[in-house]
């Protein structure tokens, strides 16, 4: 029953079908028409028309040992009478006296892979001259369309079958890494204060090393975290939130970031280029994210003996932010850098998701800029985040 309902839904979803059988009616005359699903013990309707009251309607069954369908599927021949009760092959057979027709038409319907679908069949009361006229040829032309339509119908069903499960199983994957990265602030939020409340009631030279190695991981493990929600957030399709509005301080900003990461890099040395930035529309703290990516990146994944230079500045181009260190990507890898999870192939004992990249990609798509990266061995690799002038 499971596979006659999907062959009714597939023939149902075919717009050509009841056109079909309209023509059919119209260049025969005959009252009755359907496409039936035959197989080696049913016979099904699955599209009609009835100006007959056959009362048959689509999903309705026959006996099928009753009807010349049958023998159709054993023979692949179509069979054509004009006038039952004078026909020499069919005057006394029992499917014309069952169904009490004179004329009747039916053509076998196969798959494009041979296999026999079913029919197309017309029949009325009323004798019909159908052996002399083209009807033959054109249901039979009506068939192999049919044919076409079905497997087409199939695989796109096929198709979208496949892609609602695979959005499903990404969005429950995204939901649980959304709520999972959610539950974890508490508990990072309990250690990172507890942490601070230790260093304020019991100051000693020892045990500020170790508050403040749990600070240190504890604002990693956080880091971490947001990483992994603004990953979920992207890949949900909804891009990552942005709330913009005109900036007057991004400068101070971004020189915040160059701070923090030279805190952390002490030894590194860090050129910085910020040029005046009047009221930039922008979400402030994503772009200072994107710098930050792109900067620990740098220090991370370059040269570890090299400079890393910052610049921004706004021109007749729209806004410019570069970030460029020493050391090549090779060309191989370049293609893949702003894939989540993607870091060099010499650096897997780095720490990190790999996400750093694919997050400041996504911020530079949500402001509608773009994110490109550059590498020679001659100049070194240089990120690029721009934004067109504001209207």
């Amino acid at each position: 029953m499971e596979t006659a309902a999907a062959d009714i839904a597939t023939i149902g979803r075919i717009s050509a079908v009841p056109a079909i059988l309209q023509v059919i009616r119209e260049m025969t005359g005959l009252r009755f028409a359907a496409v039936a699903r035959v197989t080696e013990d049913s016979w099904t309707a699955c599209a009609v028309l009835d100006q007959l009251d056959f009362g048959l309607k689509v999903g309705g069954e026959l006996d099928l040992v009753t009807t010349l369908c049958h023998e159709i599927r054993q023979a692949h021949v179509s069979v054509v009478i004009d006038k039952a009760s004078e026909d020499p092959l069919y005057h006394d057979h029992h499917t014309p006296r069952l169904y009490q027709f004179e004329s009747y038409i039916s053509v076998p319907v196969f798959r494009t892979d041979g296999r026999f679908f079913g029919t197309i069949c017309a029949l009325d009361p009323n004798p019909a001259e159908l052996k002399a006229s083209a009807i033959q040829s054109t249901m039979e032309s009506f068939a192999r369309v049919l044919s076409l339509q079905i497997e087409a119908e199939e695989n796109l069903q096929r198709a979208e079958t496949a892609l609602q499960q695979e959005q499903k199983i990404a969005e429950l994957r995204e939901q649980f890494i959304a709520v999972l990265g959610h539950d974890l602030r508490n508990p990072l939020f309990a250690i990172s204060a507890s942490a601070e409340m230790l260093r304020r009631k019991f100051p000693n030279p020892a045990g500020d090393k170790l508050v403040t190695h749990i600070l240190t991981s504890t604002r990693r493990a956080a880091q971490l975290v947001d990483d992994v929600l603004d990953f979920a957030r992207g890949r949900m399709g909804n891009g990552i939130p942005l709330t913009i509005a005109p900036c007057p301080d991004l400068a101070d900003a971004l020189l915040h970031v160059i701070s923090e990461i030279q805190s952390v890099y002490p030894n590194r040395v860090i050129h910085a280029s910020i040029s005046p930035l009047p009221n930039i529309p922008c979400d402030r703290e994503r772009v200072a994210q994107l710098l930050s990516n792109l900067l620990a990146n740098a220090i991370v994944h370059g040269d570890p003996q090299g400079d890393v230079e910052i610049s921004a500045q706004v021109d007749q181009h729209g806004f410019r932010l570069a970030v460029k260190n020493q050391g090549q990507i090779p060309e191989e890898e370049l293609s893949q850098l702003f894939h989540p999870y993607s870091r060099p192939t010499d650096d897997s004992t780095r720490a990190g998701l790999g996400l750093g990249l694919y997050i400041a990609s996504q911020i530079a798509q949500s402001h509608g800029g773009q994110l490109q990266v550059e590498s020679t061995a001659q100049t070194g690799t240089q990120f690029t985040f721009s934004l067109p002038p504001a209207v």
